[in-house]
């Protein structure tokens, strides 16, 4: 039984940092992408960073490229995003992903099988 669980998450004001983090159980980790997405009140789910299953390779959403940094331990089946400079408009229940996406699908949620129930992240101004 594959399963995501994340932690971290939790109320930050404007300007400061968390973290949150995501573990993967069966033998899904090394051989997927893992991703976080994020969906606000009244809106679609979306992409926030992605580190592909090989090669070292990161992607991130414009609006978080220099603030977030996703990072995976492949040892011990987690992925992490640590996130800076945090915003009001970053509030949003975070999501972990895994699955085969690659270079031309990796912002989509279709190209990711497993997801982590969620962790709410909420940035007060």
């Amino acid at each position: 039984q594959v399963q995501l669980v994340e932690s971290g998450g939790g109320l930050v004001q404007a300007g400061g940092s968390l973290r949150v983090s995501c573990r993967a159980s069966g033998q899904i980790f090394s051989s997927n992408t893992m991703a976080w997405f994020r969906q606000a009140p009244g809106k679609e789910r979306e992409f926030v960073a992605c580190a592909m299953w090989t090669g070292g390779i990161t992607y991130y959403k414009d609006s978080v490229k220099g603030r977030f940094t996703i990072s995976r331990d492949d040892a011990k089946n987690t992925v992490y995003m640590q996130m800076t400079s945090l915003k009001p408009e970053d509030t949003a229940v975070y999501y972990c992903a895994a699955g085969r996406a690659d270079s031309s699908n990796f912002d989509y949620t279709r190209s990711y099988n497993y997801w982590g129930q969620g962790a709410q992240v909420t940035v007060s101004s």
